[in-house]
């Protein structure tokens, strides 16, 4: 462990970490991808974090109460510049990051590298509220050499990018750089991905009826952006679109938010507010969540409109830097097939009218589903340390308010303990990630249950039980889980491998889960399901009833039974 003179150390540290990595904040834009990266460090006690900031931000506003809001070690920038690290994360290229004494980890903080930004040649620091491009090369912000390099030499030790495309511009605008590249793919595109199958329970937590549409308004910052040219087109969207068929959240970037201030915003946008405009803070991944729910947005050349139309959502473009936007990078190439908003137009038509754009996710990342893997086993490499056994896969996005698990949405996966005399079924419920070797707690012959949208797909190919999502296809679930023996759905429905079907009702309504592995209890004990059983979880007993749905035979070829 390298040392570290004015941090905590010794008999004051509670678990005494074998590697210590400095997250390197900007402002709160980087700050919140900062954490995105830094979560595959989940888990492991031998690495600690601490943070610093560089305090090269235009817009430093935001940055001491997101530090505070999410529990932080600070360190003071003189006091982190004057210490060794083991490893330094940082997902911006602004302030003095030579003067850190690790082995620096660069990665973007958004859908890659599309911005023109300048670097103030005297402080060093970026001018987010100018928009300024680039100098002559035209480089993007993170991939050219006036961001890259200090005294000719390359200051990260490694350069994380999303796609394969930015190879060839980092290539030509710092072709010394190339031999530190990595591509590892987008963290949050694949976040995205893993949260798709939660959409219900997303509307449901924003307030959309499903019957309703829900319009993401995105807007970047700066003088293009949606908020900059064409702030009216909020007012427009509650004016205009019907009120009991759509609803509208307006996703702010944080640059944005703090460079006038949440209140300001707010402020300017309280008519709207009034009018049931959705208006989440962006420190937070509210908006993660809406892109998840929405039907369509309105966007600019931020990367919230790349990440959209990624998703397959239509969209129109009520702002676009083109002096801002770097030639060749997958924004530039967005912004050459998104059609721009008319404003004379009404707006429902145009929306109507808006299709998705083909081949957008395939611009924001090479590596998909793969990043967080990736970005791990870089990570371990650099810290000279073993990766933890499990798997790093990305976890879908916190339902908002509060709603699900820490991991997200769906439930944890579980090991079943189950009894059964006569007609009565216990169950003793244990979470499946946190076993170790000793599982004689389990009982000789424990079955799994999982969400069929886990993302560990460990546990879903363990799984005995599977819970579908609405609209699941359970004979599609079962073949591609060969040891899965039962599906169970919203509803109360119950699938089983040898195509037998059975509903299950109890009073208050019966969790799938719970209904799911009692039938399957029952089957291993030999007993018929059909008929009333009394289930005990918890010391709870409660009255179930199975009926039988009918005569499958078959409904999949088994490669497997339970376990």
């Amino acid at each position: 462990m390298r040392t570290e003179r004015g941090l905590p150390a010794g008999r004051w540290l509670t678990v005494p970490a074998d590697r210590t990595v400095l997250g390197v904040i900007h402002n709160v834009t980087s700050a919140t991808r900062l954490l995105d990266v830094l979560a595959v460090f989940e888990g492991d006690p031998r690495v600690r974090v601490v943070f610093t900031c560089t305090r090269s931000s235009a817009i430093e506003q935001g940055v001491a109460e997101f530090v505070s809001e999410n529990g932080l070690f600070f360190v003071p920038w003189e006091k982190a510049i004057a210490e060794e690290f083991d490893l330094a994360v940082s997902t911006s290229r602004g302030g003095d990051l030579h003067d850190i004494h690790a082995p620096l980890i660069g990665t973007p903080h958004g859908a890659g590298y599309n911005k023109k930004l300048s670097r103030n040649p005297e402080s060093g620091i970026r001018n987010p509220e100018s928009g300024e491009g680039a100098g002559a090369g035209g480089g993007a912000f993170g991939l050219s050499g006036e961001w890259l390099l200090h005294e000719g030499r390359v200051v990260p030790d490694s350069i994380v990018l999303s796609h394969e495309e930015q190879l060839a511009r980092l290539g030509r605008d710092c072709p010394e750089a190339l031999p530190y590249a990595h591509v590892l793919g987008d963290p949050c595109a694949d976040q995205l991905d893993a949260s798709a199958p939660f959409r219900a329970e997303y509307r449901a937590a924003l307030g959309i009826r499903p019957e309703q549409k829900l319009l993401l308004i995105t807007s970047t910052w700066g003088a293009d952006s949606v908020l900059g040219s064409s702030f009216d087109v909020v007012r427009r969207a509650l004016a205009e679109l019907p009120y009991d068929e759509f609803r509208v959240l307006a996703a702010v970037h944080p640059n944005a938010w703090y460079g006038h201030g949440g209140w300001q915003i707010r402020t300017w946008l309280e008519p709207c507010l009034r009018a049931g405009l959705l208006l989440p803070p962006p420190a937070g991944d509210t908006w993660k969540a809406a892109l998840c729910a929405a039907d369509a947005f309105v966007g600019d050349h931020g990367s919230l409109s790349l990440y959209a139309a990624a998703r397959g959502l239509p969209g129109l473009l009520a702002g676009f830097g083109e002096d801002t936007v770097a030639p060749g990078s997958a924004m530039a190439w967005l912004g050459e097939r998104l059609p721009r908003l008319d404003p004379l137009a009404p707006l429902a038509g145009q929306l109507a009218a808006a299709v998705p754009v083909p081949g957008a996710a395939e611009r924001v990342s090479s590596r998909p589903g793969r990043s967080a893997a990736l970005l791990r086993a870089l990570c371990y490499r650099r810290l000279g340390l073993p990766e933890p056994p499990s798997a790093c896969v990305p976890r879908p996005v916190v339902v908002p308010g509060g709603g699900g698990t820490a991991s997200g949405p769906a439930g944890p996966p579980l090991y079943v303990d189950a009894a059964v005399s006569g007609r009565a079924v216990e169950l003793r419920r244990y979470p499946a990630e946190p076993q170790g070797r000793g599982t004689a707690h389990l009982g000789p012959d424990p079955h799994a249950v999982a969400d069929a949208a886990e993302p560990d797909p460990r546990w879903r190919g363990r799984a005995d039980v599977l819970l579908a999502r609405a609209g699941a296809d359970p004979a599609e679930l079962l073949a591609r889980h060969p040891g899965c023996a039962v599906v169970a759905g919203p509803g109360g429905r119950l699938v089983l491998r040898d195509g037998r079907e059975f509903g299950v009702s109890g009073r208050g309504g019966v969790e799938p889960a719970l209904a799911g592995s009692a039938l399957l209890a029952l089957l291993g004990a030999g007993a018929e399901p059909e008929g009333e059983v009394a289930l005990r979880v918890g010391g709870v007993v409660s009255a179930l009833r199975f009926t039988r749905l009918g005569v499958g035979g078959g409904v999949v070829s088994g490669r497997g039974g339970a376990g």
